[in-house]
């Protein structure tokens, strides 16, 4: 029988303090949503613990009844405020394009809205060949392997979740809510400082 082709790589990645810094952005917009709507929001809070779906978030200031209209809102007022702050972490073009350099596709798994995730990217100059949004934990690992994705790059326990559900390799970085030691206990097989050790990696990976 012929030999079958071995399947692409593809590599996921989550969005917020894994390949961009959208503390800012998500600061100003949470400022914005609170001065229009009259309710407090302690912004400052909830940059510390970005990566759980945004409904989840809003719950915390805003009654059951107006929750959807907050979201809705919320996902409004991001297009205005969240874009121009915004920048890379350390380290992110270089892990998408490692990724590339060894024919792999890149693909975005994250919580934020989907197309607010799109215009993130595109303002950043970054390229992924597949973005989807509005996921978390088990959902993640769903898309990762719908997609074929072998590893998964996140901040989050929820990103490692994820990968464990598809069976991907769970890379943690520590550029968001938890440190390596809180990250390497929650199960991820790798851990680095941030993205700029993740070509490194990803070449002895696949040398292996």
């Amino acid at each position: 029988m012929p030999a079958t082709s071995p399947a692409p790589l593809t590599v996921g990645f989550d969005l917020d303090m894994t390949l961009l810094d959208t503390r800012p952005g998500i600061h100003a917009t949470y400022r914005a949503l609170s001065a229009e709507t009259g309710t407090h929001i302690d912004a400052d809070l909830v940059v510390t613990r970005l990566g759980p779906p945004l409904l989840d978030e809003i719950r915390n200031w805003f009654p059951e009844a107006e929750v959807e209209r907050a979201v809705n809102r919320y996902r409004e007022l991001y297009r205005d405020h969240a874009f121009a702050p915004t920048v890379p972490l350390p380290g992110a073009r270089a892990a998408v394009e490692a990724v590339r350099a060894h024919g792999g596709r890149v693909a975005v798994i994250t919580g934020k809205y989907e197309p607010n995730a799109r215009l993130h990217l595109e303002h950043a100059g970054l390229e992924a060949d597949t973005v989807i949004g509005d996921l978390w934990a088990e959902t993640k690992g769903e898309a990762l392997r719908a997609n074929g994705a072998s590893i998964y790059v996140g901040d989050h326990l929820g990103d490692i979740v994820g990968a464990r559900h598809a069976e991907a390799v769970a890379v943690a970085v520590a550029t968001g809510p938890y440190g390596a030691d809180e990250l390497r206990a929650a199960g991820a097989d790798v851990v680095l400082a941030d993205l700029t050790r993740f070509p490194e990696w990803l070449d002895r990976h696949l040398a292996g």
